[in-house]
């Protein structure tokens, strides 16, 4: 059975390119292709191929958002990005929005079409340059957080804010209204708003404004 594939990338030339190449292979078809990120989602979901190929930055939507959007609505659909960039935190994202792929622009031909036979068969598949920085960031990001624990915990010991403060402080810092933060930790919204006039007293700020700023300056609470 052939692979499915549709291109998406604002330049022509460089669909062409990657049309040629596949088109020299008996196991692989285009089936469409996309010149910005809006045409992308749409042929993706009426085409519904085995793989979509995208650019990064495309007009209308951006790569991240277009993989995004195609495996919230076709998840089926596997997404290889290609980009310029060798960033290890654009990486990062893509793979958290769900792309199989990541390839630079100038991949040798063979190793797009392994790429593409990789991710069909159910696997990921970065370029090997990349992988090596992608594994560095999300150490950097393991210790990062483990650092941030460790700083919670140490901030309310010193200055005494209890277990459920410390909750509080987090779910502001995440941008729940006392509604919401209320209806997590099975309180009333009086409850949080006595454990909120603690909290100020105790980091000597006036709002929840200033007292997430104070939290995240200080890393005592962990943003996701």
């Amino acid at each position: 059975m052939s692979i499915r594939v549709l291109i998406a990338d604002d330049h022509v030339l460089l669909r062409q390119g990657i049309r040629n190449v596949i088109e020299l292979e008996d196991d692989v078809t285009i089936v469409g292709e996309a010149g910005d990120g809006e045409e992308a989602v749409k042929k993706v979901g009426e085409l519904l191929p085995d793989i979509a190929l995208i650019d990064i930055n495309m007009p209308r939507l951006s790569g991240l958002e277009v993989t995004k959007r195609i495996r919230e609505n076709n998840p089926d659909v596997k997404v290889i990005v290609l980009t310029m960039h060798d960033d290890e935190s654009y990486v990062v994202e893509l793979v958290k929005a769900g792309a199989a792929g990541y390839l630079l622009k100038d991949v040798e031909p063979g190793m797009l079409i392994k790429a593409i036979r990789t991710v069909y068969n159910g696997e990921s598949f970065i370029y090997p340059t990349l992988a090596k920085k992608l594994f560095g960031e999300i150490s950097r990001m393991a210790e990062q957080k483990r650092q941030g624990t460790a700083n919670l915990l140490q901030y309310g010991r010193e200055e005494r804010l209890t277990m459920r403060e410390l909750e509080v402080l987090q779910l502001i810092a995440k941008g729940l209204s006392n509604h919401e933060i209320a209806g997590q930790l099975f309180l009333s919204e009086k409850t949080v708003k006595n454990h909120l006039t603690n909290i100020f007293r105790k980091i000597d700020v006036a709002d929840r404004t200033q007292a997430v700023l104070y939290a995240i300056r200080n890393k005592i609470v962990i943003l996701d």
